[in-house]
């Protein structure tokens, strides 16, 4: 899931974005209206945490910005206050859920990846395929019932190749999804995690390579 984090108390914002990252997200962080809608002209973003009273560009604008292009990324509305008004307005602006500050990170988390859920065509809950069932709420991957240990990066990894549904999905598209924009376009990063992916899931492999187009299950 690639999530954008928009929020002006830098110290908030990197701490949500360590947090998500943590739970197996590629996240880029921004600090203002302005350099949030630049992002959102060149990423593609499943999800954007975007806190309400920003400098440069309001919250309201870049939300209205997503919402008149049409989209498919989802908002969730931050802000200080916990009037009920606020509220609203917020999600009548066409922000897709709210959450008043300080919050809990545990419920932020949950409601990115609900959020992120219906950014994308809708999927089942839990993941099957060729043996493999991924949790991506419980962060948890079997294959014929046995549990497999995954880093963050590799359980991303193979969140995106199991929604892929078994269709090609390129080195880019993995890039994409599961790194964030910090990431060197030409670094080995992806062929390394697959690789270190496939050991881990073990023997017969389950994540094909498709010459000159990416990896599928």
């Amino acid at each position: 899931m690639r999530v954008l984090v928009v929020e002006d108390e830098q110290l908030l914002a990197d701490a949500v974005a360590t947090g998500l990252r943590r739970e197996a997200m590629a996240v880029d962080v921004v600090y203002d209206g302005e350099a949030a809608q630049e992002r959102i002209d060149v990423n593609d973003y499943d999800v954007v945490v975007l806190d309400r009273d920003l400098p440069l560009v309001h919250g309201d604008d870049v939300c209205r910005g997503i919402v008149d292009r049409g989209l498919p990324t989802r908002v969730l509305m931050l802000t200080a206050s916990g009037d009920v008004s606020d509220r609203v307005e917020g999600l009548e602006i066409g922000a897709d859920d709210y959450l008043p500050k300080p919050f809990a990170f545990s419920e932020l988390v949950a409601r990115v990846r609900a959020l992120g859920r219906r950014a994308t065509s809708p999927l089942p809950p839990v993941l099957e395929r060729a043996g493999i069932r991924l949790d991506p709420n419980r962060r948890e991957v079997f294959r014929n019932g046995t549990q497999i240990q995954l880093a963050p990066k590799e359980f991303a990894v193979l969140e995106v190749l199991m929604r892929g549904e078994g269709t090609v999905v390129s080195a880019e598209q993995l890039l994409e999804k599961a790194w964030d924009e910090n990431t060197d376009p030409f670094t080995n990063v992806v062929r390394v995690t697959v690789m270190t992916l496939r050991r881990k899931l073990g023997e017969p492999p389950v994540i094909l390579t498709v010459p000159g187009a990416g990896y599928r299950i």
